[in-house]
Order: C-alpha cells, then sequence, then structure tokens
C-alpha cells in the first residue's frame, strides 16, 4: 500500500496490510479437485457396476460441493485491512470482499490499542479505543500473528506521541 503524504509531508511511523491467509494456492487447488474428482469418478464407477446408479450422482454432487466451498473461501481471500500511522492520524482502513470500503481516521494521542488474551490460546482479538468506541481489527491474524502486530503499532502509536523528534 502506498501512502500519500506529499500534502502534509509527515513521516508514515507504521504501514501495514493485513489480508487473509489461504494455505492453498491455484496450483494446489487444481491438484485437490482433480484427485478428489477422479477418485469419487472411480468410487462411482463402482457403484454404478454394482447397480447402485444413484449413488454415482451423490459421488458427482461432493464434487460440485468442494468447488463451490473452495471458491468461496478464495473469494473472501479479498478483504483487506490497512493500518496507518503518521504523527497526527491513525487511520484504519477495512475493505470487505465485496469492495465495500470504510475507513476510520483516529488521533493517535487519544487511541489505545487492547487486546483480549487468553492464557492458553494467546491473543484473541485487538481492538483499537478511542472516545469510548471500540474497532475491531487484525481479525484476519493467528494469535502469534497478532502479538507481532500488537507489538510493532504500539511502538508506533508510543512513537507518535513522543512527537516529532528534533535534530
Amino acid at each position: 500500500m502506498t501512502v500519500d503524504n506529499h500534502d502534509t509531508l509527515e513521516p508514515t511511523l507504521f504501514s501495514a496490510v493485513i489480508t487473509p491467509h489461504r494455505s492453498l494456492n491455484n496450483i494446489g487447488f487444481l491438484v485437490l479437485m482433480l484427485a478428489f474428482g477422479l477418485a469419487s469418478f472411480f468410487s462411482g464407477m463402482a457403484f454404478l457396476m454394482m447397480g447402485a446408479w444413484p449413488v454415482f450422482g451423490f459421488f458427482g454432487l461432493d464434487v460440485l460441493l468442494l468447488y463451490i466451498a473452495f471458491r468461496v473461501s478464495y473469494r473472501r481471500a479479498a478483504a483487506s485491512e490497512h493500518v496507518t500511522v503518521t504523527p497526527s492520524t491513525l487511520t484504519v482502513r477495512k475493505i470487505s470482499h465485496r469492495g465495500q470500503v470504510r475507513e476510520w481516521q483516529l488521533n493517535p494521542l487519544w487511541a489505545r490499542l487492547e487486546k483480549e488474551e487468553y492464557e492458553e490460546y494467546g491473543i484473541a482479538r485487538l481492538f483499537l479505543v478511542s472516545r469510548g468506541k471500540q474497532l475491531t481489527i487484525g481479525s484476519f491474524l493467528g494469535p502469534d500473528e497478532k502479538a507481532g502486530f500488537a507489538e510493532a503499532l504500539s511502538r508506533a502509536l508510543g512513537e507518535a506521541r513522543r512527537g516529532p523528534a528534533l535534530s
């Protein structure tokens, strides 16, 4: 993500783009669908040879449902969160998988990062609090990734609170 700071000449203290993780790339998806499709076809053919012809259709239905589930998952992977901190502005921009954009601008002097943490799990939820309102961020991240993100964002908020460094 590029940030337009040309008008204010403020340095960007922190910038992150958070996207949902998908462990299976397109080639892996094709291999999985091919293997599952072939296994279903041959299993269905065995039932067809035994005279249980309706089972053949159900094996095809399984392949179709798996395909639809993966397509929905990949479509939802288009969502993202953009978090940017400058000395005067904390900007959170959320883009849904449908392309809907929502943006919040907070004062980094008043915003604080809070976390919901469990001993056995780690950080379950991160949210920014400002003026009594909460904004959930980093929901795509796992517990360890949330910890690293929270540390970096807290450091940037602390730097924004300290103000510009004198040279």
